[in-house]
């Protein structure tokens, strides 16, 4: 098992660290974490394909090592650091694996940036039917639940790494240990900055769901248990884009690898 190597480039106005498993001898995959969250929080992804995939773990902006400016968390934004990342870095038409945010990230990234993205897997990313209540929120809800995150996201912050390891073990018994301390770490390292992401509306998902021109893969699981992803929408997104696939992971949340990683692994090894 190797150890992973950490850097920093200077993409898209800002300084963007990474993790990195090769040395790009072999073919890259870019990793895009949710809200919140840090690279590492890829860790066991990142040991399960290292073998045959140079993957790469990037910071989000606000998040990890990362520059945190004050303004720039719209989706477009995130996609838009995420290609000058691929381009600094000197990648050719890399796999991207997204989740949540990071889900987001990639779609949006494939749409808008088709030259650069070679395959995308989407895991329950963050796509809201025009009608889902976080479309449709008010501005003084919008606040609200900007504020909700800013309070637990401060308290966070405030307490040991090893009573958020704890929290983790408690909230999240189905979750493998290696899970554990990134996810702890991260909500250390995350930057307030970030809440702008829930002042804003998504881009339609059909929009970008049929402005994809690479092979993609989107993994779902079950909305009782947490997901974004409806099964109306996994079914309709294959009849807007046949380049569309749908992986559907039976009893996991919106955590999909970190809930059901053996099921998620072989869905994504499948389609890689």
């Amino acid at each position: 098992m190797s150890t992973f190597t950490d850097n920093f480039i200077q993409a898209n106005g800002i300084r963007q660290h990474y993790w990195r498993t090769g040395d790009g001898t072999k073919p890259a995959l870019v990793l895009c974490h949710g809200v919140t969250d840090n690279g590492l929080c890829w860790t066991p992804v990142a040991r399960a394909l290292e073998a045959d995939y140079d993957v790469i773990m990037v910071d989000a902006r606000g998040h990890g090592l990362s520059d945190a400016p004050e303004s720039g968390y719209a989706t477009a934004d995130f996609a838009a650091d995420l290609a000058a990342f691929i381009r600094a870095l000197g990648l050719e038409k890399p796999t991207v694996l997204g989740h949540s945010m990071g889900g987001a990230t990639a779609s949006y990234a494939a749409y808008q940036y088709p030259e650069l993205i070679g395959k995308a897997l989407l895991e329950d990313p963050g796509w809201w039917d025009d009608d889902s209540p976080r479309q449709t929120m008010t501005e003084e809800e919008r606040r609200a639940f900007a504020a909700g995150w800013q309070n637990r996201i401060i308290e966070q912050k405030q307490r040991s790494l090893e009573s958020l390891i704890a929290q983790c073990r408690r909230d999240c018994p189905t979750w493998a240990e290696e899970e554990l301390e990134p996810w702890a770490l991260s909500k250390q390292q995350v930057n307030l900055h970030v809440l702008q992401v829930f002042a804003q509306q998504r881009p339609p998902w059909r929009k970008i769901a049929a402005g994809i021109h690479c092979p993609t893969l989107l993994i779902t699981a079950e909305v009782e248990k947490g997901a974004i992803v409806t099964p109306q929408m996994a079914e309709e997104a294959p009849r807007i884009n046949p380049r569309i696939q749908v992986a559907h992971i039976s009893g996991a949340g919106h955590n999909v690898r970190r809930e059901a990683f053996q099921a998620f692994m072989d869905a994504v090894k499948a389609f890689l």
